[in-house]
């Protein structure tokens, strides 16, 4: 039986975790976190509909999901540094296209849904040594040395997994955040709290300053101070983050000039943590490895703009989980999982990194857009492309057909393949002369040469796992049936 080992604890190792449970296959997490609540794991995360929900639902937890989530809380708004607003989005009571939760509440669900004794807390990776056949030693820092046939790395993006596959080193953006917190929001901090209101706050200067505010549960406000700035900003301007009355200091004097309302955010938080923010190179691609593989922020870490990161490694971990149980090996798996992974998320990353240092006014020839993104059309977006997920997904397989003719049934080989790319596949070997999915209907056009050379124009829709449709040639229409192949 193949050994699994997922590095990182994080919501895209427990929810592959889970899913590979799912299958009846074992696989172990190993996290340096000494439990899942064992420290602050920050804010909110909006779970797309055509990612990171369409993950849970494989995973059986959307239900848990949408219990918990904040639909609510996926209002914005957006005001310059005087407090003008620029504009803003109001959720409809049954828009679910990205829901908000809180990043502790997400992993808690994930790791109770896990069997507890396959996560190891309390392991930090210090080596991943390849030993031959795809195998590999993994040692922890807490003197645990074991083995695993296939090591995934979902430890972020400063993961030790990733050597083994690229020496793509992560770049720094030109922007830092600080992290910061507002308890008992209504109570000790009402000025924030009516400014906040519902869902995010985005508060943006002219040079390069910021400052993102997001409801989260429990009576809490976070976010981020979020500058333009060189790496290592602190040390040179001679600030300790550790000091909170030298770096309120700090912040007041760079953000001179904003609206007295908007300083508390900048004085007033219950804590600051400093968190700069760093991309992979995009595209990032490699030379399959055999026995590794990564997903989420380990393989694509890109800017925070469009909530992309948590989304992906949760989709990440739900197909890499499927191609595991549904291939003969794990080198077929690999290979079915990480180009549309890598192709997928380079589009994203290319619009989030882009719109990070346009927002903060760094590589555009011209100031950033003051307005705010069309969030409903957004959301339309996030719908829009689950359907299209599902479909894709509804169709993609191996299927025995059966036309009905005059003659009797002729039995035939279907292949279809449907990605975000387009629709390829053959009938009986030979490959589609074209091919269109138009909602929930396939369009192929292909030959055959039994019982006599013809070209067939096929219309087909599927219902889990039957295929239905029609089949046109010059002289007549016939139907057909098909049954997916497992």
């Amino acid at each position: 039986m193949t050994s699994i080992a997922i590095i990182g604890a994080g919501p895209g190792g427990l929810l592959c975790a889970r899913m590979l449970q799912q299958h009846g296959i074992d696989a172990t997490v190993y996290d340096s976190d000494a439990s899942a609540d064992a420290r602050d794991a920050g804010g909110s995360l909006d779970l797309h509909a055509d990612t990171g929900q369409i993950a849970l639902a494989d995973a059986g937890l959307l239900e848990a999901f949408l219990a918990v989530a904040r639909v609510e809380d996926q209002a914005k708004r957006s005001v310059d540094r005087h407090g003008t607003v620029l504009g803003s989005f109001v959720p409809d009571e049954q828009d679910t296209a990205a829901p908000e939760i809180d990043r502790g509440q997400l992993r808690a669900l994930l790791a109770a849904h896990v069997r507890p004794e396959s996560v190891r807390w309390g392991h930090k990776l210090t080596a991943a040594t390849p030993i031959g056949g795809g195998r590999h030693r993994l040692t922890f820092a807490n003197g645990t040395i074991t083995e695993a046939d296939l090591v995934i790395g979902a430890d972020g993006v400063w993961s030790r997994v990733r050597p083994l596959l690229t020496d793509a080193a992560p770049e720094y953006s030109g922007v830092s955040f600080l992290d910061v917190r507002y308890d008992d929001a209504d109570r000790r901090h009402a000025g924030l709290d009516r400014l906040v209101g519902k869902g995010h706050l985005f508060a943006r200067g002219d040079d390069g300053n910021a400052i993102i505010a997001q409801r989260n549960s429990n009576n809490v406000i976070r976010g981020y101070v979020a500058m333009r700035t060189e790496p290592g900003w602190a040390a040179r301007a001679g600030v300790d983050v550790g000091d909170p009355g030298a770096l309120r200091a700090y912040l007041k004097e760079r953000f001179a000039g904003w609206s007295a309302d908007l300083v508390p955010f900048l004085t007033d938080s219950d804590g600051y943590v400093d968190r700069a923010i760093w991309f992979l190179p995009t595209p990032l691609t490699w030379v399959p490895n055999p026995g590794v593989t990564l997903l989420g922020d380990a393989a694509h870490a890109m800017g925070p703009f469009g909530g992309y990161g948590v989304n992906l490694a949760l989709l990440d971990a739900a197909e890499l989980a499927h191609a595991i149980a549904g291939e003969a090996s794990v080198d077929a798996a690999l290979r079915r999982y990480e180009p549309g992974m890598q192709a997928r998320a380079a589009t994203l990353a290319k619009g989030s990194n882009a719109a990070t240092r346009s927002f903060f006014g760094i590589d555009v020839e011209n100031d950033p857009d003051p307005a705010m993104p069309d969030q409903a059309a957004s959301h339309r977006a996030y719908e829009q492309g689950a359907a299209r997920y599902r479909s894709e997904r509804a169709f993609t397989g191996d299927w025995t057909i059966a036309f009905q003719t005059g003659g009797g049934t002729q039995v035939a080989e279907l292949a279809i393949r449907a990605t975000g790319d387009g629709v390829t596949g053959s009938l009986d070997g030979r490959p589609f002369d074209s091919a269109t999915l138009d909602g929930d209907e396939l369009r192929f056009k292909a030959r055959i040469t039994s019982p006599f050379p013809a070209k067939l124009a096929c219309t087909a829709t599927v219902d889990g796992d039957t295929l239905t449709g029609t089949a046109k040639h010059p002289v007549l229409t016939v139907g057909f049936t098909g049954a997916r192949k497992h």
